[in-house]
């Protein structure tokens, strides 16, 4: 079928792009291709895309409604998949009104699309962000989700309830997925999984909060691809569901697992905690693993082994 996706030059957009086409979809993306970083990164992801006849991609803002049409009549799209986003807790602070533009309007703007285009079914990327300091663990997709500590928490929380209207107001089949620290080849270089390899190959001092001890549900791309995909096959009024592996790794611990796989050892600088940095986060599951079949099948151990050999592959890290 024909499938929109917005961030497709992104981490995962780009993954979910080549999962889809070796689907045997067509693939409509958008990304405005912003320069946040390195532009070599997004030229690394879509290097293979642009060879492939069914694959078109449209360079524009979700806040330009002609770029928005432009891609939606490139085909007959039967689902829409919508990744783009600005993205990090910590860049938001620095910029929340960008945030509020990009991601609230700019879904707004994507979901009006997809209805006047009579997409019959559009998937909105989320964040485990969204929950607060005080939501019980595991975080369940029935608490309140009313306190996210940070403007990117809001702005995402902001985006789940622009779909919940359109699936109430005019029919459409919306499915949220509240993804949860992704990471593995192809990851965005200001994440932490990122980061904290760079530094440690490169001899330079990285920052862990609190000494280590905050944990995050890492979960491996290939692990969260499956999560979307599933979703996609099962549109179904608006349904909201949690991916991520289910199981909370301490920050030090990840990055002991770095300095194994990387063969040197991780000068660390310890700091305390923003606010906005959630001590721990750690999806319930259940609901995914039910009505989805969802199974995340990547451990910690592999999944930065396979991340550090594409590190490795590219050049980024020594040999």
């Amino acid at each position: 079928m024909d499938v929109v996706v917005t961030g497709a030059a992104g981490f995962v957009g780009s993954c979910l792009c080549r999962r889809l086409l070796a689907l045997g979809h067509r693939v409509f993306g958008l990304d405005a291709l912003i320069p946040r970083y390195d532009p070599a990164h997004f030229e690394r992801r879509l290097r293979d895309l642009r060879a492939n006849p069914d694959f078109w991609l449209v360079k524009g803002d979700l806040c330009d409604e002609d770029a928005l049409s432009s891609v939606f009549r490139l085909g007959a799209p039967q689902a829409v998949i919508h990744l783009a986003a600005l993205a990090s807790v910590r860049a938001s602070l620095a910029d929340p009104a960008a945030y509020g533009r990009v991601n609230m309007m700019g879904t707004m703007n994507l979901l009006e699309a997809a209805r006047r285009h009579r997409v019959p079914h559009v998937v909105v990327a989320s964040s485990g962000s969204v929950y607060g300091a005080d939501t019980p663990l595991p975080f369940s997709e029935a608490a309140p989700a009313d306190r996210p500590l940070s403007p990117y928490g809001a702005s995402k929380r902001a985006m789940e309830l622009a779909a919940w209207s359109y699936a109430y107001s005019f029919g459409l089949n919306v499915t949220v997925l509240r993804l949860f620290n992704v990471y593995g080849p192809f990851g965005r270089p200001d994440m932490m999984p990122f980061q904290w390899a760079m530094a440690i190959d490169q001899g330079r001092a990285l920052t862990l909060y609190d000494g280590g001890r905050l944990k995050r549900d890492w979960t491996f791309i290939e692990d969260a691809l499956d999560g979307i995909l599933a979703a996609l096959a099962e549109p179904g009024g608006y349904r909201l569901f949690n991916l991520g592996r289910g199981e909370p790794v301490e920050n030090l611990r990840f990055v002991r697992e770095l300095e194994r796989l990387l063969g040197k050892p991780a000068r660390i600088q310890e700091a305390p905690a923003p606010p906005t940095e959630q001590r721990e986060t750690w999806a319930d599951t259940s609901r995914a693993r039910r009505e989805l079949g969802y199974e995340p099948k990547v451990s910690v151990a592999e999944g930065l082994e396979r991340f550090v050999r594409w590190l490795r592959d590219e050049g980024l890290v020594a040999a």
